[in-house]
């Protein structure tokens, strides 16, 4: 008999559309582990989901040390059974190429590629085990369009792009659905205070990017949204 909770764990889940997805799914009844660096933020979520909070549980944790990563899911299984990861936790810097740093680069591909990669790792051998389960990732427009100063950012999340495309072609048989969602502006705390300031308003929702996701995971017939690009009505800034 299985008596582990099922969980979705999401990763970045302190702020943005990370911290929207935690709420929309832990106040629709989902058990979420939410795994993002800084402690602080995860507690504010909780007390903030009032009637939810014991849906959610935090976690401090940096996806792009595998280490870390390793050790921490290495005592989910006993507890928990991992029926959707969303990987969502990103970095960037809008900078040039010439002026992006070899620590900003490295940074950057270690959180948005790597730390991806090293989650999809931990959940998929017992989602290929009991042949089920749902692996999310939040990737970016910048998949389809070029954006200048945003190199670092889109070779980091055109990799991740490709390596899920793959993994889902890998893992079809599995009944494992591979689902990718490339969100165009999105009003977060990644942009510059001056960009959120001016274009704000044209901007997509992060509550409404998060209750569409969850509409999406939602769908448990013989089909899946595998692509969403998301832009706002008025386009690309």
């Amino acid at each position: 008999m299985n008596d582990k909770k099922n969980a979705v764990w999401i990763t970045g889940a302190s702020s943005g559309i990370g911290r929207a997805l935690s709420s929309e799914f832990a106040k629709n009844g989902f058990f979420v582990l939410g795994t993002a660096r800084r402690k602080d933020l995860l507690d504010e979520l909780k007390s903030s989901l009032g009637e939810s909070r014991d849906n959610f549980e935090g976690h401090q944790l940096d996806i792009s040390n595998f280490k870390s990563l390793n050790e921490f899911y290495s005592k989910i299984p006993s507890n928990y059974q991992i029926d959707c990861l969303i990987n969502n936790a990103g970095a960037t810097s809008f900078k040039n190429a010439i002026d992006n740093s070899i620590e900003e680069i490295e940074n950057i591909i270690q959180v948005n590629l790597l730390g991806s990669i090293f989650a999809i790792k931990s959940v998929l051998p017992e989602m290929i085990e009991r042949k089920s389960g749902t692996i999310i990732s939040i990737l970016s427009v910048v998949t389809r369009k070029i954006f200048t100063a945003s190199s670092a950012y889109s070779a980091s999340k055109s990799g991740l792009y490709a390596y899920t495309n793959v993994l889902r072609e890998e893992v079809r048989d599995k009944n494992i659905r591979v689902i990718n969602v490339l969100p165009g502006a999105t009003a977060t705390a990644i942009w510059p205070d001056g960009a959120l300031k001016k274009y704000s308003n044209r901007m997509m929702s992060v509550n409404d990017i998060a209750n569409l996701i969850f509409r999406v995971y939602s769908e448990k017939s013989n089909l899946v949204s595998e692509e969403l690009v998301l832009r706002p009505i008025k386009g690309d800034l």
